[in-house]
């Protein structure tokens, strides 16, 4: 999951500048000239009224925001703001010009996401289920062709654009797994896509995205800067641009999780905890599942140091994150995506919280359950609905946790072992600090020997 990328490229000259071009065998040495005026979202399935130009949002820090691990951060929906049991999102076109419920609803049936993804199989954790006392099942979407979820969103845009548009191609920013479900989408379509990514983005990345034929541009220190490109690009080429989230067809590709997971697990069912970045994948789930399940409960987890949704339900509003966690690379976005925000805050239950720690002892879980490595974004929503258990001393319901990718950096496994057992409190890291005078690291021994 990635930045988010609703805002419109700004006009640009007709060339790039000579500086955004620095010469790499991994890119195009030259840009084509422009072809046509970029696509809009209107030329591909579902459409949104365009807004009016964005006021600057509120600037935050995610330390503003502190709950307890397994705390529900309560959207407007559980603070009475809005209709209950998703009542308030109806049939015509939303607020804010998106589509409605009836609208997303057929979309999702009708979805051609099958013609690239598989129906991922809905697995019990056994041994998850009796240590908290909950039957606790795992959506397994780590076990997609590219890993991910994402290539639900993305061939479920692409399947909906014309000839036309495919022959001009498609472009996409990503620093991972959406890059490549477009990149596979885009194989199976039979059209040309760039994917431009940051270069600190890791070799084994960028290397899976070439090998499903995609033209990798690595441009930008950050994803920010790789978005630009890719929307200059964009404009340039005349390509059709593939955001990570904020589109009514993504939204839709993504809500077919939820629609297998309500004709796989059939009788009473609490809650459905998702991953959160950008919001695509809970609104997806949301705008259905609240549609034929309404008492069934959906709640968001995110890292605490990437809040971003869980601040903008508090605030009424979307905010910018000042800076965000970077360890669960796949939700670290400074901010949420309009539609996306208007399908949360009117149908989402709440977002739960946890710590890089928790996040790390659920990764090693998930191993010791199913012999499988999930990425630090893949293993969030698992960490979330054992901290909410544990947190609401809840027994005997039936929950599921979407595992949402497994492209797990090799050299970040360390880490994770180091840190799991402290996610799970059988350890801790103590950190002090030393003044430099004779005698400090003596007296600092004789402390802590009393401590055993």
């Amino acid at each position: 999951m990635a930045a988010a990328s609703t805002a419109t490229a700004a006009s640009h000259s007709a060339s790039f500048p000579a500086a955004s071009l620095r010469h790499d065998a991994r890119r195009p040495s030259c840009v084509a000239p422009a072809a046509a005026a970029a696509t809009t979202a209107a030329e591909t399935g579902l459409t949104a009224v365009p807004a009016p130009p964005p006021t600057p949002m509120l600037r935050v820090v995610p330390e503003s925001l502190q709950r307890d691990s397994g705390c529900l951060v309560a959207g407007f929906r559980e603070r009475g703001a809005g209709a209950a049991d998703g009542e308030g999102f109806g049939d015509a076109v939303g607020e804010g010009g998106g589509p409605g419920a009836m609208e997303y609803l057929t979309s999702v049936l009708s979805s051609k996401v099958y013609d690239v993804a598989i129906e991922s199989p809905l697995q019990l954790a056994t041994k998850l289920s009796d240590r908290l006392g909950v039957n606790l099942w795992i959506k397994r979407e780590d076990l997609q062709p590219v890993f991910s979820f994402k290539l639900r969103g993305a061939y479920n845009m692409m399947a909906k654009l014309s000839r036309e548009q495919l022959e001009r191609g498609v472009i996409c920013s990503s620093a991972g797994n959406h890059a490549q479900g477009v990149a596979l989408s885009a194989q199976r379509l039979g059209c040309d896509a760039v994917i431009v990514m940051p270069v600190t983005t890791p070799e084994i990345k960028w290397k899976s995205v070439e090998r499903l034929g995609a033209t990798v541009v690595l441009e930008g220190d950050s994803y920010d800067e790789a978005q630009s490109y890719a929307k200059l690009r964009c404009q340039q080429e005349g390509r059709t641009f593939v955001p990570p989230f904020d589109h009514p067809d993504v939204i839709t590709g993504q809500g077919t999780i939820g629609m297998e997971i309500v004709r796989q697990l059939q009788g009473p069912l609490h809650a459905i905890f998702v991953p959160v970045g950008g919001g695509g994948l809970i609104a997806g789930i949301a705008a259905y599942v609240k549609r034929v399940r309404p008492e069934v409960k959906i709640i968001g987890v995110e890292p605490s140091d990437a809040n971003a949704m869980a601040l903008s339900l508090c605030h009424g509003k979307r905010v910018m994150l000042e800076h965000v966690g970077g360890f669960a690379d796949g939700v670290a976005v400074k901010a949420v995506g309009e539609e996306t925000f208007r399908l949360c805050r009117e149908l989402v239950d709440g977002i739960v919280m946890v710590s890089r720690d928790a996040i790390c002892a659920s990764i090693k879980d998930m191993f010791e359950e199913k012999r499988s490595i999930l990425e630090p974004a893949g293993a969030l929503a698992l960490a979330g609905a054992e901290a909410y258990c544990k947190y609401y001393n809840l027994k005997g319901e039936t929950v599921v946790a979407i595992t949402s990718g497994a492209n797990m950096n090799f050299d970040r496994l360390r880490l994770v072992t180091e840190l799991a057992d402290v996610g799970r409190k059988r350890e801790a890291v103590l950190a002090t600090f030393l003044p430099e005078r004779q005698g400090s690291f003596k007296k600092f021994t004789e402390l802590v020997c009393h401590m055993r």
